[in-house]
């Protein structure tokens, strides 16, 4: 049997990284559903809901023909055109379908912004708490990623104030915002973010704009606002997995400054080749679904009401800003200082999946408690009951 001790097996140091904490809850709820057991899921940020239905005909029709190859390492040219048209339908601007990059969810998109970016070594501001791999793929990338808290007094955002203040006291080469964010659920003004924007960029410091979860706002009269209106130096990143629910099918796309297609084209060529075709053809397709997207945010919006209403009566009531993404961040600081036994007691004893703070916050998370309402209002109603159980009789 092979020793890990054994130096040809030993991990490189980069390598080296936090779990995902999500995962392993999830892959724990997998197991007690093997043995027979029933889990509540409110733990992964994946739409019970599947692709709308015009995707996955278009993706059947691909099938049904045939051969799937290649494409073009940015993208096919007619997905990249309808993203571009979904800028200028949504928020009345003119993208050219040249900057749009389509990529293997966001998840890949992060790796070749950060690449494109970011030099080993540079430091990368992310809000604190925030996106675990946000920082994960900073890290093995070489680059240092630099938490900056957020609170209510920045109602958990980064404000111009708190960047520069980093920046004072190392520069820092970019930062990466999310809005509405995950964990927090919470979205930037179009006015917070542009000033934002300005500050940084006179500055000197690139910056990263996440928009996955554009499409689900609720809290503001306006939608949620995006950094391809503010400055065209901004990389913007968006997703078809959580509005179109498509997190399987790992498609996404950025839009970048002009100067960086190239060299994103390149990077992309060499470490994807091209994101799978059948995605694309479907991904392209989901646009013609909204109706019925709609109704599926709609049920987010009647999840939302049942946990703002039904949660702080057992306990949880000190909950951040629920604006948008379909996310509740809840301090549990009444019940525990161990958000990570916490979520695990609650998983075995209780039958209610959720992910525990220190997944998002490695400073404070062992206070908070990530709920996700991305299922059913029936499996809401459920988690509150056994969780209002579980509480009174732990």
């Amino acid at each position: 049997m092979l020793s890990p001790l054994d130096p040809l097996l030993r991990p490189a140091p980069r390598a080296d990284i936090a779990p995902f904490i999500v995962m392993d809850i999830m892959a724990e709820a997998a197991r007690i559903e093997a043995a027979g057991g029933r889990v509540v899921h409110l733990e992964v940020g994946q739409p019970a809901a599947p692709a709308p239905a015009t995707a996955r005909a278009a993706a059947a029709r691909c099938l049904e023909e045939g051969r799937i190859g290649y494409t073009t390492a940015l993208g096919i040219p007619s997905l990249r055109g309808r993203i571009a048209r979904y800028y200028a339908e949504t928020f009345g601007l003119d993208v050219s379908p040249e900057r749009i990059v389509v990529t293997t969810g966001s998840s890949g998109a992060f790796v070749l912004a950060f690449l494109a970016l970011f030099q080993p070594g540079d430091r990368v501001a992310i809000a604190n708490p925030g996106y675990p791999p946000y920082r994960q793929i900073l890290k093995a990338l070489g680059c240092e990623p630099v938490l900056i808290e957020t609170g209510p007094e920045t109602r958990w955002a980064i404000t111009p104030e708190t960047l520069l203040a980093e920046h004072r006291k190392a520069p820092l080469a970019g930062v990466l915002v999310a809005s509405p964010a995950n964990p927090t659920g919470t979205m930037m003004t179009g006015a917070a973010l542009a000033a934002l924007i300005a500050a940084a960029e006179d500055a000197g410091i690139r910056f990263v704009s996440d928009e996955i979860y554009h499409g689900l706002d609720y809290a503001f009269p306006a939608a949620a606002a995006t950094a391809a209106a503010v400055s065209e130096r901004a990389t913007v990143i968006n997703s078809f997995s959580k509005y179109f629910c498509m997190t399987g099918w790992r498609v996404g796309w950025m839009v970048v400054p002009e100067p960086l297609v190239r060299p994103i084209e390149r990077l992309q060529q060499n470490l994807a080749i091209s994101v799978p075709t059948l995605s694309q053809v479907a991904a392209e397709a989901a646009f013609d679904g909204r109706a019925e997207m709609e109704a599926v945010k709609r049920g987010y919006i009647e999840n939302r009401r049942i946990l703002t209403g039904s949660l702080p009566k057992i306990g949880f009531d000190r909950i951040l800003p629920v604006d948008g993404a379909f996310y509740l961040y809840a301090d549990v600081s009444r019940f525990t200082n161990d958000s990570l036994a916490f979520a695990r007691r609650m998983l075995a004893e209780a039958g209610v999946a959720a992910t525990p703070g220190v997944d998002f916050d490695p400073h404070d998370g062992r206070h908070f408690i990530r709920f996700s309402y991305a299922g059913s209002a029936a499996d809401m109603a459920e988690a509150v009951e056994r969780i209002g159980g579980w509480l009174k009789t732990g």
